[in-house]
């Protein structure tokens, strides 16, 4: 079944037609940069343009979005305009978009894609999926069922929280050499595993194809890899989301 899978970041939004029964991508991916500010009608009209590119005539679109999302309401607004809070998500882009819309926290849909295609396929016990791009996302499975919403990039560290010291923005904000940076990736990683003793820890977002760059420094109790399927689980994800 072909799905338009849609991913939102703070910084870009990157889409294409997904085959859902192989989680192979079926056309040529297609990126727009997100609106500042990234307001509800700002977005709509990125996707406008996504689903104008594609020619999409499919009836169904799944969407992967930085925030909380509940029954269909995104509660929450992650590196996006806070109108988003409280937003009737999937009713408000289903409209605007003529089409049958799903909408998912972006590093759940990643993490789905991850689990069903990639390294976390067939893992039992505890899989914590995150997303280090421009915050941290994250995704929680127990033998491969997803607990959704985690949010666990916004857990409180030094004067804030672990994404603005952890995640790859955060990285290249500050200029940190890979070393640098990956001793803040490794205090997150063990407080993570301290909390809940995970079986195996996936990294994806931008960075999972830089891991050689960085893995040498971290010093986890846990087994520690990047995603297989790095920057695309989330589109991936996303049209999987919608499939079901």
């Amino acid at each position: 079944m072909l799905v338009l899978g849609i991913d939102v970041g703070g910084t870009g939004i990157k889409a294409n037609i997904v085959d859902t029964d192989t989680g192979q991508m079926a056309g040529e991916k297609f990126k727009v940069k997100t609106p500042a500010p990234s307001t509800p009608d700002a977005i709509i009209e990125c996707l406008r343009e996504i689903v104008n590119n594609f020619n999409w005539q499919g009836k169904k679109i799944g969407i992967g979005f930085p925030a909380v999302i509940k029954n269909g309401v995104s509660l929450t607004a992650s590196n996006i305009s806070p109108l988003f809070i409280n937003y009737p998500i999937n009713e408000a882009f289903s409209k605007a978009l003529n089409s049958e819309v799903v909408v998912v926290n972006d590093a759940d849909s990643a993490g789905i894609a991850e689990m069903t295609y990639g390294k976390g396929k067939g893992v039992r016990g505890l899989v914590i999926f995150i997303t280090l791009g421009t915050g941290i996302g994250s995704a929680l499975f127990y033998n491969g069922q997803l607990l959704a919403n985690t949010e666990l990039g916004h857990l409180k560290y030094k004067k804030s929280v672990f994404e603005k010291y952890a995640s790859n923005y955060a990285r290249e904000y500050h200029h940190l050499s890979w070393k640098k940076w990956a001793k803040e990736l490794d205090v997150y990683l063990n407080h993570l595993n301290l909390l809940l003793s995970p079986d195996l820890i996936l990294i994806g977002g931008g960075v999972s194809k830089n891991f050689d760059l960085y893995k040498d420094f971290l010093d986890v109790p846990v087994k520690v890899e990047n995603a297989s399927l790095f920057n695309d689980a989330g589109i991936i994800g996303a049209a999987m989301a919608a499939r079901n």
